[in-house]
């Protein structure tokens, strides 16, 4: 069984770990930074930001003391009237999972794991853990990735590590988790390095050792891990276990933003207003904020608000600032100096910004862009 099973995603920092009041020093995975300017206008001076504070690290699971000692795995279901249209080949049991045939998946990935295919545990200990055409059973679906660790296959270290870190289905254990996380980053597995990352920089579960963070870090988002690359254009940006420089944070920054990371094109269209390590493209920065708006980061729709009614990067136009105004607010984020250009509409105006802000809430509801 050969190919990699494209397990869900669950890194360290996927839900908030921090306020988005904190300080700008915090790396992406903790924090939605990217206030940016006070005025979408460039600046002639930046802050110099602090550098990146240990904080609380919401992780994913760890390793049993002796994995072989657990309960054997629970039998599965019978299997449903397709597998015999199967192929007997080792990658089978993906074809059917592939294809949504959950029940002769597993039947076929049981078969494979009794065979030792390390790869056929963490395809199992999948089904389980996400409820494929069976009932959802994390502590089963740990039972299968702590075997497939145990024979080798990062895919399912990173998966148990997962587990471990939050105490899903097995009993808490930071320690265990980075054991995991390390022994599958060792591998080259891309989110291993970033979750590994997460736990050097904040000490939790390894020594903190912001150096070794960076090297983790440098590793996943040179992988392609989005927010790896947020978080490394962070460390650059504050000289958290590496020399502060500009130039990378923005590189970093970029392309975080280009992959589609939000709090990442906010962060990249205030380098590029105030033309710090990039050189000054305010168009570019508006269509940032825009892109990020979109996706619904209020601080993004308060920036863009701005950019209309400064003219910056977009021509001025107090209607679509005030409807961006009006959605950023709903969202949290107060600006006066916006409430007095809406205060100044007229009222045919006010009542065009308010339809237009109501038309993109209930586009972005049912996900229409």
């Amino acid at each position: 069984m050969r190919r990699q099973l494209a397990l869900a995603i669950a890194l360290l920092a996927a839900s908030g770990l921090a306020g988005a009041a904190q300080s700008q020093g915090e790396t992406s995975s903790w924090v939605g930074r990217g206030d940016g300017p006070a005025e979408p206008a460039p600046k002639s001076q930046q802050k110099k930001t602090a550098p990146v504070k240990p904080g609380a690290v919401r992780i994913i699971k760890t390793v049993p003391d002796n994995p072989a000692a657990m309960p054997a795995p629970v039998a599965p279901p019978s299997a449903s009237s397709h597998a015999k249209a199967l192929p007997a080949g080792e990658d089978a049991a993906y074809e059917a999972f592939d294809q949504g045939k959950y029940l002769t998946a597993l039947q076929l990935a049981v078969k494979a794991a009794e065979r030792g295919d390390p790869q056929a545990h963490t395809l199992v200990g999948r089904i389980y853990a996400d409820g494929y055409g069976t009932a959802r059973n994390t502590a089963l679906a740990a039972q299968w990735y702590a075997r497939g660790a145990e024979l080798g296959d990062p895919e399912a270290m990173f998966a148990y590590g997962v587990l471990l870190a939050d105490g899903l289905g097995v009993e808490k254990n930071r320690v265990g988790a980075a054991q995991m996380f390390e022994a599958a980053a060792a591998r080259r597995h891309p989110l291993a390095n970033y979750n590994l990352a997460l736990l050097f920089l904040h000490g939790d579960g390894k020594p903190e050792n912001p150096h070794r963070a960076s090297l983790h870090m440098q590793f996943a988002a040179e992988a392609g891990v989005a927010a790896a690359q947020y978080d490394l254009a962070t460390l650059y940006a504050t000289g958290t276990g590496v020399d502060a420089n500009a130039f990378e944070a923005a590189k970093w920054m970029g392309k975080a933003a280009a992959a589609g990371h939000a709090e990442a094109q906010v962060d990249y269209a205030v380098m590029l207003f105030q033309g710090h390590g990039v050189p000054p493209d305010q168009k570019r920065g508006a269509e940032l904020f825009r892109a990020a708006a979109d996706k619904g980061l209020a601080v993004a729709q308060n920036r863009l608000a701005r950019c209309y009614a400064h003219g910056a990067g977009v021509e001025i136009n107090a209607v679509e600032a005030s409807k961006w105004h009006l959605i950023a607010k709903a969202g949290g984020v107060a600006d006066a100096s916006l409430d007095k250009i809406l205060a100044r509409l007229s009222k045919a105006d006010r009542a065009l910004a308010q339809k237009a802000a109501d038309d993109w809430r209930d586009r972005s509801q049912v996900g229409i862009e």
